[in-house]
């Protein structure tokens, strides 16, 4: 069972150790997973709410790393960068 699905969250308002403990160790590769899933947990609270609000910063975070986090260096030549780190 993931920390996302854990039965006991089910009774009682999240807390930020909840949304701390779906952040762990993230990385790119999972960036958006976990931001999906912070985003649920977070999304019922009201505006405001100060785990929201620390979910929101997360979420944020995540976005970024998501993009900005997999960094693979400079194209070879005649070739794109990756459309991950082309920036519009």
């Amino acid at each position: 069972m993931s920390e996302f699905e854990r039965s006991d969250r089910l009774d009682r308002e999240p807390t930020i150790e909840d949304v701390r403990q779906l952040m762990g160790a993230s990385t790119p590769h999972f960036a958006l997973h976990l931001r999906n899933r912070i985003r649920l947990l977070v999304e019922p609270l009201p505006e405001g709410h100060p785990v929201r609000v620390e979910g929101e910063r997360e979420i944020r975070r995540l976005d970024l790393i998501a993009v900005e986090g997999e960094h693979r260096g400079a194209p070879n030549e005649g070739l794109l960068e990756m459309p991950s780190l082309r920036r519009e």
